[in-house]
């Protein structure tokens, strides 16, 4: 029986488990004072599926908020326009919430330029960065990574994560259908021009 354990071996037990759902999304230390923090491992598992890609990225697909209808939080365009995902109805959605002091934001970024390309004229593809700094980071991180298919949109006021439901990690990114109703969310990195991602964007259909 686990009564019958000693403390340590049930704290090694606990965190063996516990481990890997730590490493799905950045962890708090890596969040500049006053960002929007991440959730913790429990928090992204909850009615959760495990992903991990091949090349090591973790992450959560989650079903909790199917069916809540995209916020009418604003953000920032490229050229300083006020956006909100309203903007984008009429096809499925797909907004990636990142940070550039995230790794797995960072790691995961070329595959969702690609993914832009792939999936154009079927699913509507953004980022938006939630950096306390604004643009600045932004395009010097899209500049050296050489990301040419997303606009750098912006959320210093991390508005939209506030807003979307829930205690919301980096990178998270949701879909939404083309009534604007979330369909999935995934907490943490994951390669997405992956054919199993283009899958998963399918059930926006």
């Amino acid at each position: 029986m686990l009564l019958e354990f000693d403390v340590p071996r049930v704290m090694i037990l606990f965190l063996l488990l516990a481990g890997p759902l730590f490493l799905a999304a950045c962890d708090r230390e890596t969040a500049p004072s006053g960002q929007a923090e991440p959730a913790t491992g429990a928090e992204s598992a909850k009615q959760g599926f495990g992903l991990e890609s091949k090349s090591g990225l973790k992450a959560e697909l989650s079903y909790r908020f199917a069916g809540r209808p995209a916020p009418d939080a604003s953000f920032t365009g490229a050229d300083g326009r006020e956006v909100s995902l309203s903007d984008f109805a009429g096809r499925p959605l797909l907004v990636n919430l990142w940070a550039t002091w995230c790794a797995p934001c960072k790691a995961e970024m070329p595959t969702l330029d690609n993914l832009a390309v792939l999936e154009e004229g079927e699913v509507s593809v953004i980022a938006v960065s939630q950096d306390l700094q604004g643009a600045k980071p932004v395009r010097a991180f899209f500049d050296s990574a050489r990301i040419a298919n997303l606009e750098p949109y912006t959320d210093p006021d991390n508005a939209l994560s506030s807003a979307v439901g829930g205690t919301v990690a980096l990178p998270t990114t949701i879909l939404y259908n083309s009534q604007g109703k979330e369909v999935w969310r995934i907490i943490g990195g994951v390669e997405w021009d992956d054919a199993e991602i283009a899958k998963l964007l399918d059930e926006a259909a």
